[in-house]
């Protein structure tokens, strides 16, 4: 029987490369976004492709229907779960100076981007338990995909780092609670990531890099986000729950 997953926003970009590590480490994945099935079905082929079962969780999970009717969904396709990656997020549609911001836009990155993975850490984390106290060598593990935005100010998308700082505490919240289980539970921290998400400044980041923003010259990859993860579900870090591994290149480090 094959450990399962589940990675939200799996169906493109980082939470993908998320995915494909995972198939590849014999885990069954349910992968998750907002598309309709019938727009991923390439994607689920793909994943299929790499020898275990891959499913489908369509859904917004800054909605409490939504994360209800998914959680229902892994229970009855998979029946247990090993491995949570929080990484569905969004950015903000427009951005914009902080002295101008708008509630709407507030109020939708702090849904989808901390109430969302909040809240469906809580539904996944209690039936963890409940499968910890079943079977006694039961293993399970959350990893949460955060962003540098939790500590790097973009004073433009102010709503956007204060869901990622969010997020950050989110994830000790819940290393704290799941302890006693020995649950553990990390943050992979992103920098500069080239996915659809960036496609808008890529000239920008171009420009950035070039001259020294980080110092590893280039852009990091979902392939390079998913190579972390994949660690930490292999359990290469059995006593380090709570912390948070950077794959930035070296952007945050502090230089003169």
């Amino acid at each position: 029987m094959n450990p399962t997953a589940f990675v939200t926003g799996g169906s493109r970009g980082i939470g993908l490369a998320i995915a494909e590590k995972l198939c590849k480490q014999g885990y069954d994945v349910a992968i998750n976004g907002v598309r309709g099935e019938e727009s991923v079905q390439e994607v689920l082929a793909d994943l299929q492709s790499l020898g275990t079962n891959v499913i489908y969780c369509q859904g917004d999970i800054g909605s409490d229907e939504d994360r209800d009717r998914i959680v229902d969904t892994l229970k009855t396709e998979f029946g247990r779960l090993n491995v949570l990656v929080n990484n569905a997020g969004v950015a903000p549609k427009k951005r914009l100076d902080p002295l101008k911001a708008s509630t709407e836009s507030f109020d939708r990155l702090i849904r989808i981007n901390l109430k969302g993975p909040y809240f469906l850490t809580q539904m996944i984390a209690s039936w963890m338990v409940d499968q910890k106290k079943d079977v006694s060598d039961f293993e399970g593990s959350i990893i949460n995909i955060g962003s540098i935005s939790a500590t790097v100010v973009s004073p433009d998308r102010g709503d956007y780092c204060i869901s990622k700082a969010g997020l950050a505490m989110h994830n000790l919240v819940w290393a704290v609670r799941l302890a006693e289980y020995n649950i553990p539970v990390y943050e992979v921290r992103p920098g500069v990531i080239r996915t659809d998400m960036t496609s808008a400044v890529t000239e920008k980041y171009d420009k950035l890099i070039a001259e020294g923003l980080t110092i590893q010259p280039r852009w990091g990859t979902p392939d390079d986000v998913g190579k972390a993860v994949s660690s930490l579900v292999r359990g290469d870090f059995p006593y380090s729950s709570g912390e948070v591994i950077m794959v930035d290149g070296g952007l945050t480090i502090n230089r003169l």
